[in-house]
């Protein structure tokens, strides 16, 4: 058994500041030169992307990874922990939206407390302290005592106005003596990360880079005893659960990986190669071709309306692309990856031309056309597996389908369910062997998953696809790493 330290950072809403907290908090840790692993509460693809640069050792991104109690289910919450926990020296697992917020009014399904009480984790409540000094206490008050099974072991006050307004919250706190105050943290609106549509601008488009997160570093240090805090807390222990070793890969699975498709669970990645995948990288804007001797394709989410010009231009491999999935090899595709495979792409700066796998138009909007958590259902035997398989995710988008749902080549094989029940709308679309769709699902909420995928991939035979493709592998690109 490995003890460690390891608590997780929760805020009283969403704009609190708990990123910003999270990210200068691993920063700061991992500068000491401790081995900081960061996780991520909730259905969020960019946070960790910041997370894996903030507490990156001798330069190499350390992966986080997401836990989400609806989702998953308990025992794989506490697996995906355990398993990058054990070995490090300190956990840190950034919460999503408020402490309880969640997928309902009345439980804590899918919130930030549910997983603190699944892993027996402590929590540092992060609050916006503006233009508060009692009534700070009064709200922190009410946070420490809704749920007695949730350990808040320490507030952090954000947005300071200075000196005298922080101790006027320490003052306030007196009240509280079993809520300490762990740091009163200033104002600064220049450590804010950039946002666009979907959230944070993601780590690899950030301008500032690894500056930002030293800045955060040195913004917490400012206002914050890492020595106390770590001091203070109880050691937790990290048990990995017991797993054999994999077989050597033998089916290669190309993994469409770029500033325009970014967007995947880590889990989802180790799953197909824990199932015997071996997976090649290739990027959609700037490879003319696709790896050779990929059996089949994974297209994941991301930013394609950011990058649908350069996706346009780059018709080589949309050719490529399409004829692969005409070939009957098994293509995956979600959200952005769905939308590559449509036949354009409307944005506010033109119409791109897409892989045309999919007789569709998608097109950008000014909102967001879905948010929420989904279960799926299929009704039809698809690369997933049997037609009754059942999994969660979901689903982020600002685009929707303009034109082409009334095809009749069309085959939606998804039943859906959100928070309200039955959502009546077609999706899981079918063309050939080619399955896509808007949400993204975490294979660990249904394992076979990666395994029926797999196992479709090394069905198919009669050829492979890339320039001077072989019957080989394909070259493996790295190992790998609420949004769209």
């Amino acid at each position: 058994m490995a003890a460690i330290k390891a608590f997780l950072i929760a805020g009283t809403h969403s704009g609190c500041g708990k990123t910003s907290v999270s990210l200068g908090i691993m920063a700061s840790l991992a500068r000491r030169g401790l081995h900081v692993q960061p996780f991520k509460c909730g259905p969020d693809f960019i946070d960790p992307g910041h997370h894996a640069l903030a507490c990156a050792r001798g330069g190499q991104p350390v992966a986080s990874h997401n836990l989400d109690g609806w989702m998953l289910a308990s025992e794989t919450n506490r697996d995906i922990f355990n398993r990058y926990a054990a070995g490090c020296d300190v956990a840190v697992a950034e919460g999503v939206m408020g402490l309880f917020d969640g997928i309902s009014g009345t439980g804590d399904e899918g919130s930030t407390a549910q997983l603190a009480k699944i892993l027996g984790l402590p929590v540092i409540l992060v609050v916006d302290a503006r233009s508060m000094a009692r009534s700070a206490a009064a709200l922190v008050s009410g946070y420490a005592r809704f749920d007695p099974a949730v350990p808040i072991v320490g507030v952090v006050f954000n947005r300071v106005g200075g000196e005298s307004h922080a101790e006027l919250l320490r003052e306030a706190m007196t009240l509280l003596p079993d809520v300490p105050v762990l740091g009163c943290l200033p104002r600064d609106e220049s450590l804010a990360a950039p946002s666009r549509h979907l959230g944070l601008v993601t780590a690899g488009d950030d301008q500032e880079g690894p500056d930002r997160y030293q800045r955060l570093a040195d913004w917490v240090d400012s206002g914050m005893d890492m020595d106390a805090l770590l001091a203070g807390l109880p050691a937790v222990e990290a048990v990995p659960p017991f797993e054999p070793i994999p077989e050597l890969g033998t089916v290669t699975i190309g993994v469409a990986r770029d500033a325009a498709f970014c967007f995947y669970y880590e889990e989802n990645l180790r799953l197909l190669r824990e199932a015997g995948a071996r997976l090649a990288e290739f990027s959609p804007i700037e490879d003319e071709h696709l790896p050779a001797g990929i059996q089949g394709l994974y297209l994941g989410g991301g930013y394609p309306e950011l990058y649908s010009f350069e996706l346009g231009q780059n018709t080589r491999l949309r050719r490529e692309i399409r004829e692969f999935c005409e070939a009957g090899h098994p293509v995956y595709a979600e959200c952005g990856g769905f939308m590559y495979l449509m036949n354009d792409l409307a944005t506010g700066r033109g119409r791109y031309a897409m892989a045309g796998v999919f007789p569709l138009r998608a097109e950008m909007d000014e909102n967001h056309r879905a948010l929420g958590y989904r279960e799926i259902s299929t009704r039809a035997t698809t690369l997933l597996g049997p037609a009754g398989v059942t999994a969660r995710g979901h689903e982020f988008h600002y685009s929707f389908i303009r034109e082409g749902l009334d095809d009749p080549v069309l085959t939606p094989v998804y039943t859906m369910r959100g928070r309200k029940g039955v959502i009546d709308s077609p999706e899981g679309f079918v063309a050939g062997n080619t399955l896509g769709s808007y949400v993204h699902l975490h294979f660990g909420s249904c394992p076979s998953l990666a395994g029926a995928f797999v196992r479709a991939c090394g069905g198919v035979t009669g050829g492979t696809s890339g320039e001077g493709a072989d019957s080989g592998p394909g070259p493996l690109g790295p190992e790998p790493g609420w949004t769209g």
